[in-house]
């Protein structure tokens, strides 16, 4: 049985991944093979938990190649928390290539701010998973703001071994956190401020 966690990104994955090799059997890696193209990119071993927001722009190979076999988990965190993440990456990773790549000529619409795209972005990548999701079997939604009691119904949905009270301590920890940059430091540069009001979990 193979495990996919799938996700916009800014949302608990770097989280969810240090809670899950906690898991004895089974395996657990974060874009373990963002690095491979073709038939590569979706060959993951047996009994493995993959963490990959990418995987959300590959729907229909996930489901070519693994179908109603694999168990699902959609992990997902308060939208305008997740797109207020994002505006902290907007000239690199998924952020440029929507905006620039996806979208395109945005600089058409000067209105247009960093949390305009991220919200966009956010909510295409949400309704891509649920549609994907509407004909699985073996599906969990996954609340990033309840991730220990969240974590403990997984761990028992898979009956996953090992260190379950480590895997939980996980949540108490902030992995890969995005800290917004001061306001007078934006206004300084000339920026309007906008972003997190603190660290969040990625």
């Amino acid at each position: 049985m193979n495990v996919f966690v799938l996700c916009t990104g800014r949302s608990g994955s770097t989280t969810f991944t240090e809670a899950a090799r906690r898991i004895a059997n089974f395996t657990a890696a974060h874009e373990s093979r963002c690095h491979f193209a073709g038939a590569a990119r979706l060959a993951y071993p047996p009994r493995h938990i993959e963490i990959d927001n990418r995987l959300s722009w590959m729907l229909g190979r996930l489901d070519r190649a693994y179908g109603d076999a694999a168990h699902y988990v959609h992990l997902v965190r308060d939208p305008e928390a997740t797109a207020a993440s994002f505006t902290q990456r907007t000239r690199f990773g998924i952020m440029r290539a929507y905006r620039n790549g996806v979208m395109q000529r945005t600089h058409r619409n000067p209105k247009l701010m960093p949390l305009d795209v991220a919200r966009d972005l956010v909510d295409t990548v949400t309704e891509n998973i649920r549609l994907f999701l509407r004909d699985k079997t073996h599906v969990m939604t996954f609340r990033t703001e309840e991730g220990a009691q969240d974590f403990a119904r997984f761990w028992d949905w898979i009956g996953a071994t090992g260190d379950r009270d480590a895997a939980l301590a996980e949540w108490r920890t902030l992995h890969n956190a995005a800290k917004a940059a001061a306001p007078e430091a934006k206004r300084r540069r000339g920026r309007r401020p906008r972003g997190d009001t603190g660290a969040v979990s990625a």
